[in-house]
């Protein structure tokens, strides 16, 4: 048995690694639990700058010498203040730019914490969460049933990129903005995204999703 503690970028993040990844893994005896970083005095969730994860990361993991500590944030509008943050700027394309972007967060983390280099699993979402429900467009759509005649639009954004991880780094094009523009209801993070995972599924999602499916590969090799 193992414990993975998971800073999670925010509560739609939280709940997705609570409701779907944390049950995929349970046989495994990889027991994962997500966690908000305090961003404020009074708030949680959000945009975490590098001195607050570090912060966090050396208090977790000397709290809990037997856990494993991973990172589920994304990549659009990650804190310039994260290291390689401008080299990763400049890589040709966006697995490149969260490789190097995880390295750097990953070297950082173990020399600041003193801990095992097992311990600490570097991970950074292209571009955002949202972007993995863009794997299977009729799912998504089945969360809410005025959302069907949405589908087309939807697809057609699919369609246009390689993968879901390609949508995309603008404020315009980010994968919640599309969502929240085409949808009616509105798309609300915290009340669709969990909804919308559970029926796009895990496994799905992975198929599609290749930086996405790295991370989850590392947390089932912790089985062994």
């Amino acid at each position: 048995m193992i414990e993975v503690i998971v800073f999670a970028e925010g509560q739609s993040e939280e709940q997705f690694v609570k409701r779907v990844v944390s049950p995929a893994l349970r046989n495994l005896q990889v027991f994962v639990k997500p966690q908000l970083l305090a961003t404020s005095l009074h708030g949680q969730g959000g945009a975490v700058s590098f001195d607050r994860l570090k912060f966090n990361a050396r208090n977790t993991l000397r709290q809990k010498p037997e856990s494993v500590l991973t990172t589920f944030l994304d990549l659009y509008g990650l804190d310039t203040s994260f290291p390689s943050f401008m080299e990763a700027a400049r890589k040709p394309n966006v697995f490149s730019q969260v490789t190097c972007l995880e390295s750097a967060l990953h070297q950082a983390i173990v020399s600041h914490v003193g801990c095992r280099a097992d311990r600490f699993i570097a991970h950074i979402q292209p571009y955002e969460f949202e972007g993995l429900l863009f794997s299977d467009v009729k799912a998504l759509c089945n969360t809410e049933p005025e959302w069907g005649e949405y589908v087309e639009a939807l697809d057609e954004v699919r369609k246009s990129v390689e993968s879901p991880e390609h949508i995309n780094n603008g404020f315009e094009t980010k994968p919640s903005r599309r969502l929240e523009k085409l949808l009616e209801p509105k798309y609300k993070k915290t009340r669709h995204a969990p909804l919308a995972a559970e029926k796009v599924t895990l496994a799905v999602m992975e198929a599609q999703c290749a930086h996405f499916h790295e991370w989850m590969s590392k947390l089932r090799a912790l089985a062994r």
